[in-house]
């Protein structure tokens, strides 16, 4: 066990900054008492490794102990975590997978140990691309087959579909070298998700090569300044995307080799683009011949033993967060991808699943504060994420880390040293599903403007935030991205610039550029978009499986709509760009929080202000607005810098880009100056002053 908290005594306790936490959110102070135990439970972890681990340093670069490593003399020496096992045996292509010969040896504390000499020519006794398999002696004596837990590459069997380890150790000169140091850490995230695999309109599995290639270009003409890639972490179920992981320290092979990664992830930062990496830490795959799951063959290991180790929701296992060596794992394959591979962040995923022992299955978060200081809540885990981003930030300060939380647990983005968790950001995730009851449950005049401004805006503030209006999860089979939705089947007949605009596609994209810019602007302090919707990608992603015949048809991103010039895809994308850039320019996400003047429930407007530039958005259905007061702070000149009704983004032109806007120091809407605009129905524009 590493620690109890029941033995943390909290009057012992000090947490230096906790003034600026509670200067922030004076209500924490009523919880003063359990957040000194939980700070408490941090530091003795931080004690313990540091008493008997030789050190953070040393306790989180296990991969430098364990696993297979090439000797001075040409040999290997390998190592291994298996308490339970009689005995363990690495068997292979290199030995004719003869399970006998190479014994480990029993070295304490649950630690095997093998080392294997030179061949008589020096060279190394394990060829490169070697294919390996360990095999266990369970305590019922019975011969397991298992993968290496921190192999660093693992290959699928095409007959079997069971992946082995690999041995991935290739010739000087065919590793990749960096070339390019890691770009600053943004002011202003603008984050492009995606998946490797369906980054082409073919439908196959895409690869490193072709997404540094092909993808890599776009992304950074589209004005994104951060790539967060899923399912890199492999895992053995192509459709689980990437959360079902079995080798947590191997890059996925359907991709093609780590080098390939390692090239992706360099020339994103010749760019000036940083990369974070989908990271997997609360759960794993229940596969037992290519997994951890029952490694050494018992039902704990890694993981809890009984109810407490099982995911009755995603069928997969939970780990032992109290246990020395799954915290060495953990930590460890965090140092790994970032010294390795030169990582730039990484998005923590199910974080609202690891901090609660009910996983927040049938639990809905009211935010009320005894929701999150109760016994519902699972102080390992929540150490272990602490220490986690305490160890990354004190090793990599570039590094930026994001929680996929939706409960909202307080301080979980505040600095450690002030009794938080630690984050950078965590994701605005209550924002998508409402854009998605808007569209299904309502009529566009009976949307609640004032609810759906309350949405944008409800979140902590002084702890950073990532907005989005869609991600992933809606883009997966069984519900609709914003576009389908809003275009349905009129995307297959009158996407055509040669076609009439109809009604839907005409709403449609209105609404899509409405809806992309005012998340974008009022709902965070960074924004993300999943690959494809920056277009309006049409259909859903499904990944082959006996349902859908096996079938790659939607497991692929059709930018050749995009390409064809057409289509009125380009349209979509033409706005989401200059959204970017002119966010570049601005740094919206990077100032202090919109001011909001102006939320017309009859009209439908809703005017903001924010790093300068005044937001206007009329959602009416119908109506438009010529001489529409608003309220502004500053006074003076200004003009048109982005609008939605423009002939680039599909619309029908009915702004003046020459009018220049006068204010008149009349207040209006509580703020000193006002000016006069005409803003049409389902249009939005931003205006800049101007000397």
């Amino acid at each position: 066990m590493a620690v109890n908290g029941m033995f943390i005594d909290h009057t012992k306790v000090v947490i230096p900054d906790v003034g600026n936490l509670f200067e922030l959110d004076p209500y924490l102070k009523e919880h003063s008492k359990e957040l000194h135990r939980r700070y408490g439970c941090f530091q003795s972890l931080v004690q313990g490794i540091e008493d008997h681990e030789g050190g953070l340093d040393k306790f989180t670069k296990g991969y430098d102990f364990y696993g297979i490593h090439v000797t001075e003399d040409g040999g290997v020496v390998c190592r291994e975590w298996a308490p339970a096992a009689k005995a363990v045996y690495l068997r292979g292509d290199f030995n004719d997978w003869n399970s006998s010969q190479y014994e480990y040896k029993d070295i304490g504390f649950g630690k095997w140990e093998l080392v294997i000499p030179p061949k008589p020519d020096g060279s190394c006794p394990i060829p490169h691309n070697s294919l390996l398999k360990l095999c266990i002696r369970a305590a019922n004596d019975e011969l397991l087959d298992r993968i290496l837990p921190y192999g660093t590459y693992a290959i699928q069997d095409p007959n079997t579909y069971l992946f082995s380890s690999c041995f991935w150790n290739p010739p000087e000169d065919q590793k990749y070298k960096y070339k390019f140091q890691h770009p600053p850490r943004p002011k202003s995230l603008r984050i492009y998700e995606a998946h490797v695999g369906i980054a082409s309109w073919e439908g196959k599995v895409s690869d490193y090569d072709h997404f540094t290639d092909h993808v890599l270009p776009r992304i950074k003409r589209q004005g994104y300044n951060c790539i967060q890639l899923m399912a890199i972490m492999e895992h053995a179920f192509y459709g689980s995307f990437g959360y079902q992981v079995t080798n947590f320290f191997a890059p996925s092979s359907r991709y093609g080799n780590p080098e390939g990664l390692k090239r992706l992830v360099d020339t994103a930062h010749s760019m000036g683009i940083v990369v974070y990496l989908d990271i997997v830490h609360s759960h794993a795959a229940k596969n037992v011949l290519d997994g951890l799951n029952e490694f050494d063959g018992s039902k704990s290991c890694f993981f809890h033993d009984g109810s407490r180790g099982n995911h009755d929701l995603w069928d997969s296992r939970l780990f032992n967060y109290n246990s020395w060596e799954v915290l060495r794992f953990l930590l460890s394959n965090l140092r790994y991808w970032a010294a390795e591979f030169h990582f730039d962040g990484f998005r923590f995923d199910g974080v609202t699943s690891m901090i609660y022992h009910h996983h927040g299955m049938g639990t809905g978060f009211s935010g009320g504060y005894h929701e999150y200081f109760g016994l519902a809540t699972d102080t390992e885990a929540l150490s272990y994420l602490t220490l986690a981003n305490y160890m990354i930030h004190k090793f990599y300060p570039h590094v930026v880390t994001v929680a996929e939380d939706v409960s909202g647990m307080p301080g979980l983005c505040r600095p450690v040293a002030e009794g938080g968790a630690g984050f950078d950001y965590r994701l605005g995730m209550a924002i998508p599903d409402i854009w998605i009851k808007m569209l299904k449950e309502q009529k566009d005049e009976d949307w609640n403007i004032g609810n759906m401004v309350w949405t944008l805006i409800n979140r902590r503030h002084g702890e950073l935030t990532i907005t989005y209006a869609e991600s992933h999860d809606q883009a997966l089979v069984g519900d609709k991205t914003i576009a389908f939705w809003l275009m349905d089947k009129e995307m297959y007949t009158n996407m055509s610039v040669m076609s009439e605009m109809t009604h839907v596609i005409d709403r449609g994209m209105s609404l899509h550029k409405l809806i992309r810019l005012v998340t974008h602007a009022l709902g965070g302090e960074g924004w993300l978009n999943f690959i494809g919707n920056e277009f309006g990608h049409p259909e859903w992603l499904d990944f082959p499986r006996p349902g859908n015949n096996n079938s790659f048809h939607y497991a692929r991103r059709q930018f050749n709509v995009l390409d064809d010039d057409n289509l009125r895809y380009k349209f979509l994308n033409n706005f989401d760009r200059d959204m970017n850039l002119l966010e570049e320019k601005y740094g919206w996400l990077a100032s202090h929080q919109a001011f909001i003047s102006c939320k017309h429930q009859d009209d439908k407007v809703v005017v903001f202000e924010r790093a300068g530039l005044v937001f206007v958005f009329n959602f009416h259905t119908s109506k438009s607005f010529s001489d529409y007061r608003i309220g502004c702070h500053q006074a003076g000149k200004y003009r048109i810098v982005l609008d939605s009704d423009a002939e680039a983004y599909g619309g029908h032109k009915r702004l003046d880009h020459n009018t220049d806007f006068f204010t008149t120091p009349e207040p209006w809407h509580e703020r000193g100056n006002s000016l006069r605009v005409y803003i049409p129905c389902r249009v939005a524009v931003i205006l800049a002053p101007v000397e």
